[in-house]
């Protein structure tokens, strides 16, 4: 019996680093429960990132082949789930909870007459059982779950509830390979849409600026840009910057945006309305600057400037580069 099986998403074998948090989630759980994790690759041939993820602290790396499994399919990765899960009959499939894991994920579940506890951003273990806690009402309220019936249980990790720096390694796990079958895949996929040549994923942002609607004009979003080369970090906005078109909209954070964790997010200019917040309220260290005192971003920074950010922006820049030398 497997205690945890977690998933490890990648494409032609490169990893989703994300999936790394998902290790780090399963090792939390596993040091809890007294449980041992494995992890699944579904790849179509010997993966060679199998080696990779064998040099984090796990019992295995299993990787599930078929010729199918060389591209994405919820059919395909179904198919393969539904056989590994009932080979290794684990407790707990933990994974993070991508657009991927979102497609597929349900459908294992049913298969098994299991549900998933999806999107969530901690756990506590009460006397050995579970809570898992999510964010409901677009992050106004949490509500804590307990799983009831038999296992396995199916659970799902927000970006940023754990890091993935904090994956344990250090360990020589065994890797085996484990042939499986796929049905007839009723979807032939294409390439991924890409909205825009200059498209950015500020999921992988280690730090992020962002703007709200404190910038006042689009020509002021340069010295917002300065500030990010500054620092090496990407540039973001709220949503009404998007709006605007001052900003593209691969750069909108929020509910109607991406969902980031940088090590670090400076946000200026935004007061922090809810649909913001969801989306960033994982970094490891939030800075506010904001003229309001009673900004709801406030609530949340670890720390906050309150004052004029055109004040602000340039003599942050200037210490950035006395620092640098």
């Amino acid at each position: 019996m497997s205690d945890i099986l977690v998933f490890i998403e990648h494409k032609n074998c490169v990893l989703n680093k994300i999936s790394l948090e998902a290790i780090a989630a399963a090792q939390s759980i596993a040091k809890d429960l007294g449980l041992k994790v494995s992890a699944i690759i579904p790849c179509d041939k010997d993966c060679a990132l199998a080696e990779e993820i064998s040099r984090y602290n796990l019992e295995k790396v299993i990787v599930i082949k078929n010729e199918k499994l060389n591209i994405y399919t919820p059919d395909g990765y179904a198919d393969a789930w539904e056989q590994i899960i009932k080979q290794t009959n684990p407790q707990y499939v933990v994974m993070a909870h991508t657009y991927q894991v979102r497609d597929f994920a349900p459908k294992v579940a049913a298969r098994l007459g299991k549900e998933v506890v999806g999107d969530c951003i901690r756990y506590q273990n009460s006397n050995g059982k579970l809570v898992f806690t999510r964010r409901i009402f677009l992050g106004k309220l949490d509500a804590d779950v307990t799983i009831e019936g038999d296992a396995p249980y199916f659970v799902t990790f927000q970006s940023g509830a754990f890091r993935g720096d904090n994956a344990e390694k250090g360990g020589n796990a065994q890797t085996e390979m484990t042939n499986v079958e796929v049905k007839d895949l009723r979807m032939s996929p294409e390439e991924p849409f890409q909205e825009a040549k200059a498209s950015v994923d500020l999921t992988k942002s280690g730090i992020i600026v962002a703007v709200g609607r404190g910038i006042k004009s689009q020509e002021n979003i340069a010295l917002a840009q300065q500030l990010a080369d500054a620092l090496g970090a990407d540039l973001a906005a709220s949503r009404p910057i998007c709006d605007a078109e001052w900003l593209p909209i691969d750069r909108q954070i929020g509910s109607s945006g991406q969902t980031v964790a940088p090590k670090v997010y400076i946000a200026l200019g935004i007061s922090g309305a809810i649909q913001h917040i969801v989306g960033m309220k994982n970094a490891g260290t939030i800075v506010a600057i904001n003229k309001d005192k009673e900004a709801p971003i406030f609530d949340i920074a670890d720390y906050g400037i309150v004052g004029d950010i055109f004040e602000a922006m340039p003599v942050l820049v200037e210490e950035i580069k006395k620092a640098k030398g």
